[in-house]
């Protein structure tokens, strides 16, 4: 039997009665049920990242015990996840209205224990294919897809002056997990962590044992408690509730659009740079041993978009991404001067210092540009439902700046694809993924100018 709680306008887990932007509402009870909710999202999202982003760091131990795959193999698996992560994004996009927030985070959780468990048993048998390795790239995708309806979920529980921060906490404590994963992989391959239960070391050539199979099964642990967490403590919102048909406007919304592409400059970049920097410096610096540096690249990114979101509330999403796109060029064309390029043995160290400040401004970005999704929709729905009354306005600017965060997010997830490919494609036509780069630095030029000219500018279309 359900328990309905009439007084407090809750029935079991789903919020019948939700009102963030409603001050009192807010302070005297919305505000706790909302952090609840945001500080159960953000471990299940870091372990989805996690997962999602795990075989950056196997691909490049593959060699090492007995896999020989050649760099353009190994750089299709360390990208396959970006494509379908981004492809399930699509999906994941119009979960939470359909199924409510705290069924689909719980559901959505729990999928990773299906590649963490494949990969572990896959690599400890000599005889995987390489067919199977791409299944199970293709199943870390489901990690990938958790972000799309992870920040729609979060997105309904705050009111317009705090959302830039809630979303850009969950997802920049979220995106946290790629470092943790390249982080901790690491050192848990290292040492039998699991006993007898975890299988025998591997032999690594030229000496010395690892434990691969701990990259796959050290997550499932903490995935079984996220899910058991986001399973009990969690809740769905009875407001929140649409079908896919009704959140499909957005498609015929230009700035959903828009914000795609300017999302993908963002995040796309930043995933991608992740997904692809520990091979990139294992096959640019061979001396050096990248897996030690590799995890700071994304623990930079992810700290400034969790530490930076507020910026973006105080100053405008448009004038922060402006300027990020600014230094995003400058950073590439940096890290270009460092490869080794010509002959030249290049410059690791000035090399991994543009890298880190790419993958700062990234992470400013990143939540600059979520911020102004919410901004832009309460300025666009009052000019495109003009006889609507102001809540129900309000509702539907909520609804949509939900949907587009997500599907957002959903197609700038294919930079987890795209930038380890072309790495690959680069390296494999020219010697060296300076091309890829140079791509890069031009795609940030037409972002920079979309920013400029639909919202940064004086007199922009939509000031935000």
């Amino acid at each position: 039997m359900e328990i309905t709680h009439a007084d407090n306008g809750q029935k079991g887990a789903v919020l019948t009665d939700w009102r963030p932007e409603d001050t009192e509402f807010w302070s005297s009870k919305g505000s706790a049920i909302a952090t609840r909710n945001l500080w159960i999202s953000i471990p299940c999202l870091l372990l989805a990242f996690s997962v999602w982003m795990v075989w950056s760091v196997v691909v490049a131990k593959l060699p090492g015990i007995g896999f020989t795959y050649s760099t353009g193999q190994l750089f299709w698996l360390a990208a396959l996840p970006g494509l379908s992560g981004a492809t399930l994004r699509i999906f994941y996009s119009f979960m939470v209205p359909i199924f409510g927030g705290r069924v689909w985070t719980t559901l959505s959780t729990a999928s990773l224990l299906l590649p963490a468990l494949g990969i572990g048993f896959a690599v400890q048998d000599p005889n995987t294919s390489y067919s199977w390795f791409l299944i199970l790239a293709l199943l870390c995708g489901f990690g990938g897809g958790n972000f799309a309806s992870s920040m729609a979920n979060i997105a309904y529980f705050y009111p317009k002056r705090t959302k830039g921060n809630a979303l850009a906490l969950n997802a920049g404590l979220g995106n946290l997990g790629v470092s943790v994963m390249q982080f901790v992989v690491p050192l848990v391959i290292t040492a039998g962590v699991f006993g007898a239960f975890g299988g025998a070391a591997q032999s690594v050539a030229g000496g010395g044992e690892i434990f691969l199979q701990n990259a796959g099964f050290i997550w499932v642990p903490f995935i079984v408690v996220s899910t058991i967490a986001a399973w009990f403590g969690m809740n769905s919102i009875a407001d929140a509730k649409a079908s896919f048909k009704k959140q499909s406007i957005i498609f015929s919304r230009k700035h959903n659009w828009i914000m795609c592409i300017l999302y993908t400059g963002t995040f796309g970049s930043f995933i991608g740079y992740s997904a692809g920097f520990p091979l990139l410096m294992k096959t640019q610096f061979p001396e050096v041993d990248a897996l030690q540096y590799a995890f700071l690249g994304p623990l930079v990114g992810a700290l400034s978009r969790a530490g930076t979101g507020w910026i973006s509330d105080k100053l405008g999403g448009g004038r922060v991404t402006f300027w990020t796109f600014i230094g995003m060029i400058i950073a590439v064309v940096g890290v270009l001067q460092f490869l080794p390029l010509g002959g030249t043995s290049g410059h690791f160290w000035g090399f991994f210092a543009c890298f880190m400040a790419l993958f700062f401004l990234t992470g400013v970005g990143n939540a600059s540009t979520f911020q102004m999704i919410p901004s832009i929709m309460r300025q666009e729905i009052p000019r495109l439902m003009p006889d609507a009354d102001q809540a129900t306005q309000l509702k539907q600017s909520e609804l949509e700046s939900s949907a587009i965060i997500a599907f957002t997010s959903a197609i700038a997830a294919y930079g987890a694809f795209f930038i380890p490919k072309a790495y690959g494609t680069s390296i494999a036509l020219t010697g060296g993924p300076a091309g890829a780069l140079w791509c890069f630095a031009v795609f940030y030029a037409v972002c920079l100018a979309i920013t400029w000219f639909y919202y940064s500018r004086k007199n922009a279309p939509v000031s935000c």
